[in-house]
């Protein structure tokens, strides 16, 4: 237990969907209660929440305070928003960080592993970091957990993301056993996950 809980304070692990908002900010709070280095992020050029109707979405700038998000859809609309689960993720949001950011602005520390939750945020991390080129040569493992945007699938794949990187944890070359790891991420959960290894 103390190599794990060591390695878990060695390892920095970022967490990214589209708007840092659901997804990513589910499994930055189950990491980070966890003792993990962890941080989230989101590959939109803005953030989007529902709105009154499905063509009318809340769009606000990356940056803006949780807090300023969460006063003005309760401005808007008290009833829908709380009904919808909106102000009970921005109160979420609120306990772990100020405000949104974006992957390509925010994220210049080294991860050792970067966990995404679609395919489109993926390819944006990974051409992301092709561009940056590698002048540290550090791998990073870059991970993909295809998972439906709703709060009910965020917090069974954010589970299930904790238990992978916790497993993997009880190994000081965790790298070495990836690829084992991952198979039995996808047996037991019944989960597709895959993964590339960059260099930064």
């Amino acid at each position: 237990m103390a190599e794990r809980e060591r390695n878990m304070q060695d390892t920095t692990v970022a967490l990214v969907c589209a708007s840092n908002m659901n997804r990513s900010m589910e499994a930055h709070l189950r990491l980070a209660k966890h003792g993990f280095r962890a941080s989230s992020y989101g590959t939109g050029n803005h953030v989007k929440l529902p709105g009154p109707a499905a063509d009318r979405p809340n769009v606000y700038s990356f940056g803006t305070p949780y807090k300023t998000i969460y006063e003005d859809l309760k401005a808007q609309n008290y009833d829908l928003y709380k009904q919808n689960g909106v102000l009970n993720m921005l109160e979420r949001n609120m306990k772990i960080k100020n405000a949104p950011e974006q992957w390509h602005a925010e994220a210049k520390q080294h991860f050792n592993m970067v966990i995404t939750f679609e395919e489109r945020v993926f390819e944006a991390v990974y051409e992301d970091m092709l561009n940056r080129g590698a002048p540290n040569g550090q791998p990073l493992y870059l991970v993909n957990v295809p998972t439906k945007d709703n709060h009910e699938e965020a917090l069974i794949a954010a589970t299930q993301v904790l238990q992978m990187c916790k497993s993997l944890m009880d190994y000081d070359d965790w790298e070495v056993h990836f690829d084992e790891n991952l198979e039995e991420f996808q047996r037991r959960y019944k989960r597709p996950a895959t993964y590339t290894v960059l260099f930064w």
